[in-house]
């Protein structure tokens, strides 16, 4: 059994605190011994979309640098930039909007490094054996980085039922157009009403299946290889984002991203699961619903796919908050996650992991006091 390691809310002492016990797991958890002087140590992060206020809040984060920092290692906070347009597209809007969510220089004592580069095509096409992709486009200054702690909040979210540890390095960290393959099966069309004729996509298209003329602006479907590189190079928003694609194959190639970061380093590479402000929808909202259950604590391991079951069951044995955007399983026990998103199955996405060698659903539960 995989070992995770669990602090709850309660501060029996005055001396007590959550930033004190999230040292401690740190350490409990063996991060400290897979960090050597100098390596320089990626903390994978959602900043939090602007006008969303469920993301890990900047003091934490603080705690997780300042204890790197005593190995010798050198941490940066990271994470890629977004397929959706919104407030962390590219490199200068998101780094504005970490800093306006809290997440400077002077608040986490830690530079922020955006994985994927100014636009979100600076990746590292990394070969994996995966029932959906033979590589995929990981954000490049992770793939060169030495080491990697994924600190991810634990919600709910409308296509794989929850996020947590998968969510937030499978899809965190693959490239824009990496999340659009991740995100549809289907290929892209161009907004015939919208294109300004700029034919930037047609030097991106690895293809060559963009006809850009004065009569018309197609995608030749027969060549399109669904890369998506031409979705993430319009600026204009003229080429479609395909979001439909089934659940279950979503959560798939989200697993086979996360088993591309973390492939052949499995040993320098912790997760920290913050299972507080468990709200029912991701924090790439503008906006944070009330949470569905209380607050419960955080949770660290080694093992992804136990980090996630742990908090998986531990929301389940919560009683759900009335009142909350819970439509059904308010009772211990129950799926709260499917209480929210009837149609998902967030187990599914820890089944295909454990399929794959990530992990190990069965873990031993050790509270650090």
């Amino acid at each position: 059994m995989s070992k995770v390691y669990f602090a709850n809310m309660r501060a029996t002492k005055h001396s007590e605190s959550l930033v004190k016990k999230l040292s401690k797991l740190f350490y409990k958890a063996g991060f400290h011994e897979m960090l050597n002087p100098n390596e320089l140590v990626a903390i994978k992060l959602h900043f939090g979309e602007e006008g969303n206020t469920g993301f890990i809040r900047p003091i934490y984060i603080r705690k997780l640098v300042q204890e790197i920092k005593k190995t010798g290692a050198k941490p940066f906070l990271t994470d890629a930039n977004t397929l959706y347009v919104g407030t962390r597209a590219n490199s200068v809007d998101h780094i504005t909007t970490a800093l306006r969510n809290g997440f400077s220089y002077a608040t986490v004592e830690a530079p922020i490094i955006i994985a994927d580069g100014l636009t979100g095509k600076s990746y590292i096409e990394v070969p994996i054996k995966g029932k959906h992709f033979d590589s995929v486009k990981i954000g490049a200054e992770v793939m060169y980085a030495d080491a990697m702690i994924a600190v991810s909040h634990v919600k709910g979210h409308t296509v794989t039922g929850f996020g947590g540890a998968f969510k937030n390095v499978g899809m965190g960290l693959g490239s824009r157009s990496g999340k659009q393959m991740m995100h549809s099966d289907l290929l892209p069309n161009i907004k015939e009403e919208k294109c300004k004729k700029c034919q930037r996509c047609t030097k991106w298209c690895p293809a060559d299946a963009i006809i850009i003329t004065d009569e018309k602006s197609i995608i030749n479907h027969e060549k399109c290889i669904g890369c998506g590189e031409c979705v993430v190079t319009c600026r204009d928003q003229a080429i479609s984002i395909n979001w439909k694609s089934e659940s279950k194959i979503v959560m798939e190639k989200i697993v086979e991203y996360t088993l591309g970061v973390v492939q052949g380093r499995e040993e320098k590479i912790g997760y920290i699961n913050f299972v507080m402000n468990v709200t029912p929808d991701c924090d790439c909202c503008g906006w944070s619903d009330k949470p569905i259950v209380p607050d419960i604590g955080i949770l660290a391991s080694k093992d992804p796919v136990a980090i996630d079951q742990a908090s998986i069951d531990l929301i389940n044995q919560q009683e759900g908050i009335k009142d909350s955007a819970l439509k059904t399983n308010f009772e211990p026990g129950a799926d709260k996650f499917r209480g929210v998103h009837p149609d998902t199955d967030g187990q599914h996405l820890l089944k295909y992991a454990e399929e794959l060698g990530m992990g190990s659903r069965k873990y031993e539960l050790i509270t650090v006091d």
